[in-house]
């Protein structure tokens, strides 16, 4: 749906879980996705893993366009630099894609932030020799 929550696009939910431990990692990405539930684990269906997903409060309210509930996940491509962290061909060696935040930010109905682990400079990355 929609990569970077808005204000009040995460007022419903009620936990964020993670299928995996997250303190390795500099960044995951999030987006916004309509989906049937409001808990559990959605269906995910882009490439590489979700790593987790916010449920929501039982009163969240269907969207009324769609009759879908709007919920984030969490998740890394196959090329993300958590996925491979030596590899000096990887596209965010520096930086991080627009959706992607740290982690260590991400609470319910707050959206994650930018930090510096998750915006990797030039400074920070091991010369490759």
């Amino acid at each position: 749906m929609r990569a970077m929550p808005k204000e009040g696009d995460l007022a419903q939910e009620a936990e964020v879980v993670w299928l995996e431990s997250t303190e390795g990692l500099d960044y995951v990405r999030q987006a916004l996705d309509k989906v049937n539930t409001r808990k559990g684990r959605p269906r995910y269906e882009r490439d590489g893993r979700l790593v987790g997903y916010a449920n929501l409060v039982p009163t969240a309210p269907r969207r009324p366009d769609s009759g879908l509930f709007v919920r984030r996940t969490f998740y890394l491509l196959p090329h993300d630099r958590p996925n491979q962290p030596d590899d000096p061909e990887c596209p965010y060696k520096v930086g991080s894609p627009l959706e992607a935040v740290d982690p260590r930010t991400i609470e319910p109905g707050k959206a994650g932030a930018k930090a510096p682990r998750s915006q990797a400079t030039a400074e920070m990355v091991p010369a490759v020799s």
